[in-house]
């Protein structure tokens, strides 16, 4: 696998000239001319990568999934994450390709948003979680990546923060575009809902979990073809709980089915959901229901 070290060697392999900044670049994308295709086969970036695409050819791998970027979205790349290209990407003739920032960890050092950058879920998404924008909101976003651009013009002591503070207010907005997205498109959103809960009542009642333990969030994403973290920023838009807490919920509903309609002691309960210790699912019933498990019991007895 090849590993993109810094911004330079970056723009050297897409046949662009030297950034004006060695730590932070801002780049047309319909300027890009692919000099080693080997390269592109599995890459990462020892840096962070925004973009904005349009009118691309090609499509691109992130673990199995494939993401064909023709229309305009939005993708967020965070340092070390691995991607590959069948081939590597095409533009139609004469089209605005869109834009892509590139900018090392470095550039943020001693400003705020060193640390705040890890809270935007978003740079942990597949390909095929991209933000998808409506034309006000591409227009909001283009008008950033010029001014981005604009600054890079001028490198004095002032850009760091100039250029940190339109990173900043680009995060902002893809974080809220991001809740439209999740909240206009209902109808996916509520069958993964769905599909989720059938997903985990399939391993609840398959017996699994005495054997492998609880469901997890990773075994979860995965069986809806989603990442960890898109899945979870999904869950909070729509029901305002984490996917933990919903595994957790349908853990305490099945519970409740064992203690009302079966003699099987707490004990044999817990192990059956995949708790090791009885203190563990009595702790977790307790905390999630205001009782314990035998309290719950006696109510239906």
């Amino acid at each position: 696998m090849k590993v993109i070290n810094s911004i330079s060697e970056k723009h050297r392999l897409l046949s662009l000239p030297e950034p004006l900044h060695p730590l932070i670049s801002m780049v047309h994308i319909a300027n890009i001319r692919v000099l080693d295709d080997s390269v592109w086969k599995y890459f990462s970036l020892d840096f962070y990568c925004i973009s904005l695409k349009r009118n691309v050819i090609g499509k691109m791998r992130y673990g199995q999934q494939y993401y064909d970027h023709t229309k305009g979205l939005m993708t967020f790349v965070a340092p070390r994450q691995v991607f590959s290209f069948d081939s590597p990407p095409r533009y139609h003739a004469g089209a605005d390709a869109g834009y892509a920032l590139f900018f090392h960890p470095d550039f943020l050092y001693g400003h705020p948003l060193a640390a705040a950058i890890r809270n935007y879920d978003f740079f942990s998404y597949s390909l095929n979680e991209s933000l998808h924008l409506s034309e006000k909101e591409e227009n909001i976003v283009e008008d950033i990546f010029l001014k981005i651009e604009e600054g890079l013009q001028h490198i004095d002591r002032f850009t760091q923060d100039i250029i940190l503070s339109q990173i900043d207010l680009l995060l902002n907005f893809s974080k809220r575009f991001y809740e439209r997205q999740f909240i206009t498109r209902k109808a996916v959103s509520h069958d993964v809902l769905s599909t989720m809960e059938q997903v985990l009542d399939e391993y609840l009642n398959s017996g699994k979990s005495s054997q492998t333990g609880p469901p997890t969030v990773e075994y979860l994403a995965n069986k809806l073809n989603l990442s960890p973290h898109y899945l979870g920023s999904l869950l909070r838009s729509l029901t305002g709980m984490n996917t933990q807490q919903h595994i957790h919920e349908r853990i305490i509903h099945k519970a409740k089915e064992y203690l009302s309609l079966t003699n099987l002691s707490v004990a044999e309960i817990g192990y059956r959901l995949g708790f090791e210790y009885p203190q563990s699912f009595n702790k977790l019933f307790k905390r999630k229901t205001n009782m314990s498990p035998l309290t719950f019991r006696e109510a239906f007895s």
